[in-house]
């Protein structure tokens, strides 16, 4: 068994926790997006101002999906990327750092140590081995002296494209009663109860992936979308009227 597949079974790694921050975010943006085009047609006809049929809602929604897919998946790949470069960059001077002043290292990884409640005697000879190590050295410098993680196990590419299927799917839900049913006003009530649906099963993938309280996730995610679902049709209305 190699390294990662132990590292998958010994902690239970599945898709949904390794890609949980592209799912969640994905998901939430594009639930809220997609509706706001809906809310914000809903609201201007609220005053009888604008009288939008069906088509054009899913002509405005499905293009604004698409469109916001595709650029939230190129974002989190292009994001994803210049981490990766920002971390190779900074993790190479500071090998340069460790070979160049390992005096001044050490000093600094004694801090670390000490910093974290290990004894001074410990801390001391922690160092002394570590700064012979500068390849674990400079890991430990990354995460502990800059905050950095190293992201290579993260690929861009897989990252982008979950990100992307994760708006498209869940931000296709509040379409779906106008897809299936006349523009009428109930049909906009079909959509809000699609959309609180959705927020729900997202937050219930946070509470299976985080194993968080589950009235914490849920009612989190609902929250956020309903703030912004409301702002949308409060938009409309006042742009309508």
């Amino acid at each position: 068994m190699d390294w990662e597949t132990h590292r998958r079974e010994a902690h239970a790694l599945g898709r949904t926790q390794e890609f949980l921050k592209q799912i969640v975010y994905g998901g939430n943006d594009g639930i809220v997006t997609t509706f706001a085009v809906v809310a914000g047609f809903a609201g201007a006809q609220a005053d009888g101002v604008a009288q939008i049929g069906g088509v054009a809602v899913l002509v405005f929604g499905l293009a604004n999906l698409f469109a916001d897919a595709v650029s939230m998946g190129l974002g989190e790949f292009l994001s994803m990327r210049s981490e990766h470069d920002l971390y190779r960059n900074r993790r190479a001077s500071e090998m340069i750092e460790v070979e160049e002043d390992p005096d001044q290292e050490r000093a600094e990884l004694f801090q670390i140590m000490r910093q974290r409640g290990v004894p001074d005697g410990d801390a001391d000879r922690l160092a002394d081995l570590l700064i012979r190590h500068p390849q674990i050295t400079s890991d430990l410098m990354m995460t502990y002296e800059f905050g950095m993680l190293d992201p290579d196990e993260e690929n861009p590419v897989l990252s982008g494209l979950m990100t992307f299927m994760s708006f498209l799917t869940f931000g296709a839900i509040p379409l779906v009663p106008y897809f299936l049913l006349d523009p009428e006003p109930q049909t906009f009530w079909l959509s809000v109860g699609a959309t609180v649906a959705a927020l729900v099963a997202l937050g219930l993938l946070r509470w299976n992936a985080t194993g968080e309280l589950m009235a914490r996730t849920v009612g989190e995610t609902v929250l956020v979308g309903t703030v912004c679902a409301v702002v949308a049709y409060t938009v409309g209305a006042i742009v309508g009227g």
